[in-house]
């Protein structure tokens, strides 16, 4: 007999059955151990005791997905999608193809064929950048708030009562 492929969850569930087996403790026991429900346990120790190790691999294990689409389908739409729409995303080459070819898939299931041929990679959009104002010399000088009715510029302008930031403005396209 070939070698059996497990994974972690199917060993640790081997181990705790060897266990179970060795020491003779409750199945309630070993379901707890395993994190599965009582009905689960006698489920699995049914087909331990039956087939040993080889009865915890997950029966699917190895074959063809029930939903999955046929390597003819999938050549025909990598070939239309190279020839057609190459450089279109997934989402529009799916479109396309199911208006103008008839062939419907996911999006998703284009794009792990497109992602497996190196034929599309996603591309980031680049967030915009956020420039940050200057830096004002004196803490607080956009905040506060000047009311006071003086005449800041001695006769050579217009009268300013409001902000200090506004009137910092106005000073420097004077200069």
């Amino acid at each position: 007999m070939g070698a059996i492929g497990m994974s972690r969850k199917e060993r640790d569930r081997l181990e705790v059955l060897g266990w179970k087996e060795r020491s003779g403790i409750s199945l309630k026991v070993a379901a707890e151990s395993m994190g599965v429900s009582y009905r689960q346990a006698k489920r699995i120790w049914r087909r331990y005791k039956a087939h040993k190790g080889a009865g915890l691999v997950h029966l699917g294990r190895g074959k063809k997905a029930n939903r999955g689409y046929g390597v003819e389908v999938r050549e025909k739409v990598l070939g239309s999608y190279c020839n057609r729409y190459l450089g279109f995303g997934p989402t529009l080459a799916r479109e396309k193809l199911e208006e103008e070819e008839g062939i419907c898939l996911d999006h998703e299931t284009l794009r792990r064929w497109l992602i497996e041929r190196g034929l599309w990679e996603r591309k980031r959009k680049l967030r915009r950048h956020r420039q940050r104002r200057e830096r004002r010399p004196c803490f607080g000088d956009l905040v506060q708030v000047d009311g006071s009715h003086h005449e800041w510029f001695e006769g050579r302008g217009v009268r300013v009562v409001c902000s200090r930031w506004w009137m910092m403005r106005r000073e420097s396209r004077w200069r």
